[in-house]
């Protein structure tokens, strides 16, 4: 299995003049979480080389257990600070991505010609799209045979409640919930802060930092079904050969 991660290269926080970036967990999880299942995990941004930490993502209130295992590890903490260019990558290279979340993708990613690309060439080639909290605003001008890729789908992402409650809600260019609501996905939530990931067809989305372990798990489980799929293709061609 080879998976891309791709990752925001944004640093500040609007106009406030405070520094952004990804959400330390909403990347070591997922990280783990692939690495533990045997895949081979790239990492890119728009700019390459290292990605800014929103350092709030670092309280101590925050910490976790895939947090403290990625400070221990000397060697994905340099494979993080090599991360390669997404304009350089093609969709063919890989068998899923997964966007990590934190509020720097809604200033570059969402707008990055290189990355939409790059998920419609994953989508249309039926591959697993996966985009974890602020995640999802990647896919504000992602089409699928013409259409927003969100059309008609289930679909979760950071709630308005949410950036509520962190005080984000005058500061970030769109509030998520809302603007997958407006591209015509079905929109689902669970409580604030509550682990909640959806999966429709292809398309993984998960509500919040909490979510992050799991929508990597489903993005798993549909490679694992595809791949048991294509085995069992193979195996009945061979058979009737």
């Amino acid at each position: 299995m080879k998976i891309l991660m791709v990752i925001t290269s944004h640093d500040q926080l609007g106009h406030t003049g405070e520094p952004t970036g990804f959400w330390l967990d909403e990347f070591a999880a997922p990280y783990y979480v692939f690495k533990d299942a045997g895949a081979e995990v790239t990492l890119a941004s728009p700019k390459g080389g290292q990605p800014p930490i929103d350092p709030k993502s670092d309280d101590p209130g925050h910490q976790t257990e895939a947090m403290t295992r990625f400070k221990k590890d000397v060697k994905t903490q340099q494979i993080l600070a090599r991360t390669e260019k997404v304009g350089g990558l093609e969709a063919d290279s890989f068998d899923a991505v997964f966007y990590p979340g934190g509020h720097g993708p809604m200033w570059d990613l969402v707008s990055d010609e290189n990355s939409i690309r790059l998920i419609e060439d994953f989508y249309a080639s039926h591959k697993p799209v996966a985009a974890v909290c602020h995640g999802p605003a990647v896919l504000q001008k992602v089409t699928y045979n013409g259409q927003p890729i969100v059309q008609g789908k289930r679909v979760t992402g950071f709630t308005n409640s949410e950036e509520d409650a962190v005080h984000l809600t005058n500061v970030v260019p769109f509030l998520v919930e809302d603007e997958l609501k407006r591209l015509g996905g079905h929109y689902e939530k669970a409580g604030d802060w509550v682990d909640f990931t959806v999966v429709d067809g292809h398309l993984i989305t998960g509500q919040n930092p909490s979510s992050s372990g799991s929508a990597a798990k489903e993005l798993l489980k549909l490679l694992q079904n595809q791949h048991s799929i294509q085995s069992g293709r193979t195996a009945v061609t061979s058979a009737s050969r």
